[in-house]
């Protein structure tokens, strides 16, 4: 038999394990590549320590070492380069997140030591000292949760720190997901009759009222061209959508992208108020001398700058805001003149637009496999909420309506 290896104070050593003699502990081992490896410890117990965690990771068939190199900065850019189904687009934005609020601080930590714990705490650190917003916090861990997920399938991790944090974060009162409000009525008239009346804005009219009466996301209606429209039919195709978002190299330049789920190809009827806006939108488009750039391929755009480029999203916005600021500038003074309170609009951008058409699409139709088709919603979960607010509203006016009318 042959005789048993003993440390310095006289406690028998293991297969793998061995005193160095500066009074070090160390433990080799190979890895399931064939690989050997070697780790160092003070103390006998902490060897063991970390040796039976090695051990327990080497049989359920986990890469030990792997996890312990390889920092978050690095496992992301893995994981982001093989990402080959994204458009570049959405890739670029995607990047862009990563980078501005985990690579320079949480991102250079190894995985293996990053827990639970941790990823809660630089979650609830975005919100509260970095004053991120839900919907920021929520790009944040859509970037890291599957990156964290590719490690485990890769071996390199026995869990996914990330797995539930948001679940906890959002029951939290840190958590406020703000609402997209719709135009009210009263509200969504005096816009539509301003921009009629105003003469600095009236060559906007048909745009916003297109805006208005499809639901479309900016992207798509500004991507519309009149191959899109069928006026016979009276029915909009939409099948592609424009950008100006930068890419994964951070180039930004005008690009056609095709819509990124099923639900965004769809097809949308034209009620009058949308086929009289797109027969203003010609008749001018013909007056100024009609002629479209070309965008990957792309042309004879319907939404035009007179000097035939494709309005961009950006413009749109900025000239709501202008509209608003005229508007509310006016309202007072006019509703002084003719007694009766003034009705002020409320800051809104385009996304505001298509959510005030959902929200009357809600107030008078109830199939919601309906609403969700117009809208081109991928999850019905969405077209959900928007109809439980625009119908909880609409049983407070009925409920008004009653007071009185129930016990006589």
């Amino acid at each position: 038999m042959a005789k048993a290896r003993k440390d310095n104070r006289g406690y028998a050593l293991r297969t793998g394990e061995y005193q160095r003699t500066d009074g070090r502990y160390a433990f080799s081992y190979t890895n399931l590549k064939g690989e050997r490896h070697t780790i160092y410890e003070k103390t006998l117990a902490d060897l063991r320590a970390r040796e039976k965690k090695i051990l327990r990771e080497i049989e359920d068939g986990l890469d030990p070492r792997a996890a312990e190199r390889i920092t978050l900065n690095e496992l992301y850019d893995k994981y982001i380069g093989q990402k080959y189904d994204l458009k570049e687009t959405t890739k670029g934005a995607y990047i862009y997140c990563y980078d501005r609020y985990v690579r320079e601080n949480f991102g250079k930590r190894k995985i293996a030591t990053i827990k639970y714990s941790h990823v809660k705490e630089f979650y609830y650190g975005l919100i509260i000292e970095g004053g991120l917003s839900s919907a920021t916090l929520d790009n944040v861990h859509t970037q890291l949760h599957p990156t964290f997920q590719m490690a485990v399938r890769d071996g390199m991790l026995r869990v996914n720190p990330t797995d539930g944090v948001m679940a906890e974060i959002k029951k939290s009162h840190y958590w406020k997901k703000p609402k997209r409000h719709a135009l009210t009525i009263p509200q969504q008239r005096a816009f539509t009759e301003f921009l009629k009346d105003n003469r600095e804005f009236t060559g906007w009219a048909p745009l916003m009222m297109v805006l208005l009466g499809t639901g479309m996301r900016i992207g798509e209606c500004l991507g519309l061209r009149w191959d899109d429209l069928d006026f016979d039919k009276r029915s909009i195709s939409v099948n592609h959508n424009l950008t100006d978002r930068p890419d994964a190299k951070g180039e930004c330049r005008k690009r056609i992208n095709t819509p990124k789920t099923d639900a965004g190809n769809r097809t949308i009827p034209m009620i009058d108020e949308v086929f009289e806006a797109f027969l203003q939108e010609y008749e001018m488009q013909m007056c100024m001398g009609y002629k479209s750039e070309t965008i990957d391929g792309y042309t004879n755009f319907v939404f035009l700058t007179s000097g035939g480029a494709v309005v961009m999203p950006g413009s749109v916005d900025r000239t709501i805001h202008l509209m608003i600021n005229a508007y509310n500038k006016q309202e007072p003074i006019n509703a002084k003149k003719e007694g009766r309170e003034p009705v002020m609009l409320p800051s809104f951008s385009a996304h505001n637009l298509r959510h005030t058409f959902c929200t009357r699409l809600c107030e008078n139709e109830s199939n919601l496999k309906f609403i969700q088709s117009i809208m081109g919603h991928k999850d019905i979960q969405t077209t959900m909420d928007v109809y439980a607010e625009a119908t909880e509203e609409k049983k407070q006016e009925l409920i008004g309506n009653l007071q009185g009318k129930i016990i006589i």
